[in-house]
């Protein structure tokens, strides 16, 4: 039969002669790796003083964007709940009413926008599903709880805060 990979190695079925069966070459190898670590650099990192370098690729917690105009971006589509395999993320559309045009982008928004972080696999799905760019992962640590309904982020908790417009 052939070999589908160049992965497979031969094996030394040979009895062990008397140093092999002291297994005394293998301790020796084991004491040598152990004593080549001692004298490496540490990898440990002292958090509040030293900040860890994040991967560029690195995703952490959601944010709702707002638009140029300080209106949020979101309209309601679904497509990133649809696309969330872990099911993250539920939402309700609702019509916008006369005289919140300055609040919502479009006719349709999201009345209602819930991520659950317990169930969020940070998988970045949502952001490359949204049209409209209303939806991004900082690179933010998603911050601990004692209780699990902390871990479920509204809308309020997700929109960046508006900024109050001069004039």
């Amino acid at each position: 039969m052939q070999n589908l990979t160049n992965r497979a190695a031969a094996v030394d079925r040979r009895p062990m002669n008397f140093a092999e069966r002291l297994y005394l070459p293998a301790i020796g190898k084991g004491l040598g790796i152990t004593i080549k670590h001692l004298f490496k650099k540490k990898v440990t990192v002292s958090f509040p003083e030293e900040k860890r370098a994040f991967s560029p690729v690195f995703r952490g917690l959601h944010i709702l964007n707002r638009d140029e105009e300080g209106r949020e971006r979101c309209t309601a589509c679904g497509l990133c709940a649809v696309a969330c395999p872990a099911e993250a993320i539920t939402m309700e559309a609702a019509e916008r009413k006369p005289g919140e045009e300055h609040l919502y982008r479009e006719e349709k928004y999201a009345a209602r926008y819930e991520i659950n972080m317990l169930r969020c696999i940070f998988c970045g799905f949502c952001e490359e599903a949204c049209p409209k760019q209303a939806i991004y992962l900082t690179e933010t640590f998603a911050p601990s709880h004692y209780k699990r309904s902390g871990f479920i982020y509204g809308k309020d908790d997700l929109l960046i805060p508006e900024v109050p417009t001069k004039g």
